[in-house]
């Protein structure tokens, strides 16, 4: 234990007219001049059921509509004021229940079971919309610009309680179709005719009619559609316009495209939101997730049971990291070495490769990975002041950097990029290097315990003595700058991989999740117990969903990174846990360095079996370790 102080737009074939495509909700089945009478199921029949909508001359009441005694559509019943139950064939609805039959019926019509519609809409007595909107959809789709113009002014007062502006916004888009529909024609002339006189006159979006009118000027069909990002005319193009249409009208005149899809994407997200182990297997939606049970993932591939304990230190292990490239572990003892253990991603074991042990009577307590893999910097406690750079591939020692017997030289990182490294101590000093171990740049008076560099390759994170992390740019001019700051003294923190969220382990005060870009703190992780001593914790699963720490109660936590309470709770080793690793490629790879000088890989449970194994010829029972999901 270390004891510190501190749109498909350029398309070379066009859609042919009329083309039967479903675009989920805006692309029905139309076909000009079709008799079938599945079209347009429920939507304006005159008679769904089959049965006289009214025999003495008064309306019948359906669920959704009031239609008077020839069929057609007298007024919309708004489905909030509505609040009666209705009756219709001796089926009682109230209003939740006519909504769940109309995103039935849509659903339905999507996937082209029309006459399945017609029998639930005739039993029901629903509408799946409204009559005139029925219409306006199917003259839109049909590219009959003149009849949708008047559907649109019957339903004028059903949208936004007719207001001028919203109508005109939607008038600007039928003819901006129409417009670009007789440029694909060929008709300059009528593309003209609609520019000057339909669209200017709107006084609307003007220099969207500038950009329109710049389209005359394309010489092919090819160059329009790239210009434009439009789709050419045809079915496709015109469902992209009826969606945006639809955009305007209240659910009551007409769903939302896939309304049905949509809430059952929301509820899987959901599901997905208070599922423990989320986003450890695959990102979860209604193509890879049964809709016949809720979500829950599980725990088969989580890293929770100890797979492998290494014991070649023999002392107190302080440090363990995954290298980038997931194919290496590095490890670093009080004994004064760092092993390099090789990873079997297929049989999730690790072997021992070499012994880095250059760097006599210095405590390793830290090490930090190069981008590529192949280097690594380590580094002592306090009273170090010299930092090694090894070779990992042959165990050559490229670089032992030493600048004052002053210093104290407790922490350090590479770059993003690899081409430099930063480290510092409690004495003051901060120094920017390169390779060869050259100081580029150096900062007095910078009492710093941990560091990290951003994605910039610029900046450079530091937590100080005065609880701080603090952003320090070595470029011309320097600047220093305040990201965070703590009430207690911050022992160590980590950086995410996407540079924007900081992993902090605070003396007294456990583990702290900052977002460094709003500069707040996010959640404050409960269970571990932490006091003067340096932990280091972690990010991990895929997309970094998860965090880990070790804890001076012997044992390894695992949060999911939106919830305060600990997922689990890995015990097995004895002392305490000084740092874990999660590995960055093969995310059911865990591992954690204690002071009982073990190092404890955790991974998924075997398949029938149970038991651990150690390096060398150690022995482990399989009550050695477990698991506790809380």
């Amino acid at each position: 234990m270390q004891s510190t102080t501190s749109t498909s737009s350029g398309s070379g074939s066009r859609p042919s007219e009329g083309s039967a495509q479903n675009s989920g909700g805006s692309a029905e089945n139309v076909a000009s001049g079709s008799n079938d009478e599945s079209a347009g199921i429920g939507i304006g029949d005159e008679n769904p059921s089959g049965s006289s909508a009214a025999t003495n001359g008064h309306d019948a009441k359906h669920n959704g509509f009031l239609v008077n005694n020839n069929g057609s559509s007298s007024c919309i019943v708004d489905g909030e004021n509505n609040r009666e139950n209705t009756s219709y064939s001796g089926v009682q609805l109230d209003k939740s229940n006519q909504e769940i039959i109309r995103l039935i019926g849509q659903y339905l019509h999507d996937v082209g079971l029309d006459k399945s519609v017609k029998t639930l809409m005739g039993e029901s007595g629903c509408y799946l919309e409204h009559p005139s909107a029925t219409k306006f959809r199917e003259h839109v789709l049909m590219g009959d610009w003149a009849k949708a113009d008047s559907d649109l002014k019957d339903l004028e007062p059903l949208i936004d309680n007719g207001k001028l502006s919203t109508i005109t916004e939607m008038k600007f888009i039928l003819l901006e179709q129409k417009y670009l529909e007789h440029l694909d024609d060929g008709n300059p002339l009528e593309a003209l005719h609609v520019l000057r006189s339909e669209l200017t006159p709107l006084q609307h979006n003007i220099s969207r009619v500038h950009q329109l009118s710049s389209y005359m000027m394309c010489s092919t069909n090819q160059d329009l559609y790239q210009r434009a990002k439009w789709e050419g005319k045809g079915i496709v193009s015109r469902a992209l316009v009826m969606e945006r249409l639809q955009s305007f009208m209240p659910p009551s005149v007409m769903m939302s495209p896939r309304r049905l899809k949509t809430l059952l994407q929301q509820a899987v997200e959901l599901q997905s939101q208070h599922c423990p182990c989320h986003d450890m297997a695959w990102e979860t939606n209604l193509g890879t997730v049964s809709l016949l049970t809720d979500h829950c993932c599980t725990t088969d591939g989580f890293p929770m049971q100890t797979i492998q304990i290494l014991t070649d230190h023999c002392d107190e292990v302080w440090f363990c990291k995954f290298s980038p490239d997931g194919l290496k572990l590095a490890t670093g003892s009080k004994d004064s070495t760092v092993i390099i253990w090789d990873v079997d991603p297929y049989k999730l074991t690790l072997k021992h490769r070499r012994v880095l042990d250059g760097q006599a009577q210095l405590s390793v307590s830290f090490v930090s990975w190069s981008p590529d893999s192949k280097l690594i910097l380590v580094g002592g406690t306090e009273d170090s002041h010299e930092l090694y750079i090894w070779n990992v591939d042959d165990g050559k020692l490229v670089v032992k950097f030493s600048q004052s017997l002053e210093d104290s030289l407790a922490c350090g990182a590479f770059s993003r990029d690899g081409s430099r490294f930063v480290c510092g101590g409690q004495k003051g000093q901060l120094y920017l290097c390169d390779l060869n171990g050259t100081i580029v740049d150096s900062w007095e008076g910078v009492r710093v315990n941990s560091i990290a560099f951003r994605a910039d390759n610029k900046t450079i994170l530091a937590a100080d003595n005065h609880y701080r992390i603090r952003g320090y740019n070595f470029d011309n001019p320097h600047s220093d700058f305040d990201i965070l700051r703590e009430p207690h003294p911050i022992m160590t923190f980590s950086i995410n991989s996407a540079d924007r969220l900081a992993l902090l382990n605070v003396s007294n005060q456990g583990l702290h999740l900052w977002d460094i870009e709003d500069k707040c703190l996010v959640r404050r992780f409960q269970g571990i117990r932490q006091s003067n001593f340096a932990i280091h914790s972690c990010f991990g699963g895929v997309n970094e969903s998860f965090v880990a720490s070790g804890s001076e109660d012997k044992v390894v936590y695992i949060w999911h990174i939106k919830r305060e309470e600990p997922l689990a709770k890995l015990a097995g080793h004895t002392k305490t846990v000084n740092c874990v690793s999660w590995n960055p490629v093969y995310p059911s790879l865990l591992a954690s360095a204690s002071d009982d000088a073990t190092v404890r890989i955790w991974g998924p449970k075997p398949n029938g079996s149970s038991a651990t194994t150690e390096s060398d010829d150690c022995s482990s029972s399989s009550s050695s370790s477990s698991w506790n999901m809380t």
